[in-house]
């Protein structure tokens, strides 16, 4: 197993994503850390999980609230005896379809300040574990991108670009410790939109046309990606980003 004897943190383990990416991590060996604002999503993950072998571990939180991640993480690492992984995948609120010019400034800035702020708090809290430790992996969902010409996308994409700039930072300063920073990029998972969004179905065929695989990158995908990255086998990665977007972004 990929990740046995790991200790992962899933914020916003109850969501798609992050369940996802949680049962990958338990499949592979770890004992998963979810952590989120409701808990009935948290404990429909951590169920799945224990019915298929693995272990979890449920906890209310807002990935917002510095002391309350702060506190979360030294929790972890008492109870594991390490924090070895740590993923941020909550919810930005970011406000798509309305054009700039159009846009309030509450709603632009809103996914910007949310994710710049939950992913600071959530690295520094695991990234003061893994410095001690002398090891660990620190994973940051979405990745910059080219602008998007046919869709009003608000604030994504600056919360991306500003992501990105903090990922690198991180893995500068604690690449001596042996901390790997990693950057999963997907262009898109069409499983994640809700059922009621307004042209869902157009919109998975427009992401899946848009690959050079002729799909979409699935939840599966994403979860399999993310476990082999957090694991040993990719020692070597840091500073980087995976790319699990079927050939929708080149590198």
């Amino acid at each position: 197993m990929l990740l046995a004897g790991k200790n992962a943190v899933v914020y916003g383990g109850g969501g798609a994503i992050g369940g996802a990416i949680a049962r990958a991590f338990a499949e592979e060996g770890a004992r998963v850390f979810l952590a989120g604002r409701t808990r009935a999503k948290l404990d429909k993950v951590a169920d799945d999980i224990r019915a298929a072998g693995g272990q979890a571990d449920v906890a209310e939180l807002d990935a917002l609230d510095e002391q309350a991640v702060d506190a979360h993480a030294d929790a972890v690492a008492a109870a594991g005896g390490s924090l070895d992984v740590s993923v941020n995948v909550i919810s930005h609120g970011d406000v798509q379809g309305t054009p700039l010019l159009e846009m309030s400034l509450a709603d632009y800035e809103q996914p910007v300040v949310t994710a710049v702020r939950t992913t600071f708090l959530t690295a520094r809290a695991a990234g003061r574990h893994m410095k001690r430790q002398g090891s660990g992996v620190i994973l940051v969902f979405g990745g910059d991108g080219d602008p998007v010409r046919e869709h009003s996308v608000g604030g994504l994409q600056v919360a991306f670009h500003a992501l990105e700039a903090m990922r690198r930072q991180l893995a500068a300063e604690l690449g001596r410790y042996g901390v790997r920073t990693v950057t999963l990029r997907t262009g898109g998972v069409p499983e994640t939109l809700p059922a009621d969004f307004p042209a869902a179905e157009q919109l998975g065929a427009e992401l899946a046309k848009s690959t050079m695989l002729g799909r979409a990158a699935t939840l599966a995908d994403v979860g399999a990606v993310a476990a082999f990255v957090a694991s040993d086998r990719a020692r070597t990665m840091t500073a980087a980003t995976a790319n699990i977007s079927c050939g929708a972004l080149v590198d």
